[in-house]
């Protein structure tokens, strides 16, 4: 009879809440995190893009038995849109494809326009995201210049709020529901703008 093999590391239970750094990725963080704390069963709870900051629970031994319930809370994320240029990705990070001039807008514009995205909303998501195609990453397909079509998906914003406008970049707040795209959210805004947009920053301030 041949025993499974137990897992190396300590027994430790418990969240972290921890602030991920631009550069990484939220499973970079996560085995960071679990080698320091020489954990032997860790998971995070919600992925933030590589170029995103902010908070990213890790929960760790018993604590990994509801992260299913932090995976399906609410989102917080304070977010600086770059207007006048859509790019591959949707954010900084991606190729600009399309630049447009910025009208002079006022604040009572801006809000027009938030307006036509609370509540519930259909989502295209992003080909830069890591669900999956056919058993693919569709972020991986994207690497390779390959576009699939998705399905719109409901999701909910339960309040955007307009935080100042300077020169080209707009700042805005945003508490939303699970399975959101920020950067598809700040590209229909673009749109609705008339100018196109893209995140120039992201930062998840609360889950």
């Amino acid at each position: 009879m041949i025993s499974k093999r137990k897992k190396s590391g300590r027994d430790v239970n418990g969240v972290l809440l921890l602030d991920k750094p631009a550069g990484l990725t939220s499973n970079d963080v996560l085995q960071m995190v679990k080698r320091l704390f020489d954990a032997r069963k860790a998971g995070h709870t919600g992925s933030l893009d590589k170029p995103a900051t902010g908070m990213l629970p890790i929960c760790f031994g018993e604590a990994t038995k509801f992260t299913s319930y932090l995976l399906n809370a609410d989102k917080y994320y304070s977010t600086r849109c770059q207007l006048g240029a859509e790019t591959t990705t949707g954010d900084a990070e991606g190729e600009i494809t399309v630049t447009q001039n910025v009208p002079v807008f006022s604040e009572k514009d801006i809000a027009s326009v938030l307006t036509r995205f609370h509540g519930v909303i259909q989502q295209i998501p992003p080909m830069h995201s890591s669900l999956k195609h056919k058993g693919q990453r569709l972020y991986k397909l994207a690497y390779k210049g390959i576009e699939v079509e998705r399905k719109p998906r409901p999701v909910t914003i339960h309040s955007i709020k307009f935080v100042g406008l300077v020169e080209d970049h707009l700042d805005l707040e945003v508490h939303c529901s699970k399975g959101t795209y920020i950067r598809t959210l700040v590209e229909d805004i673009g749109k609705d703008l008339g100018c196109g947009a893209h995140i120039w920053q992201l930062i998840r301030t609360g889950v």
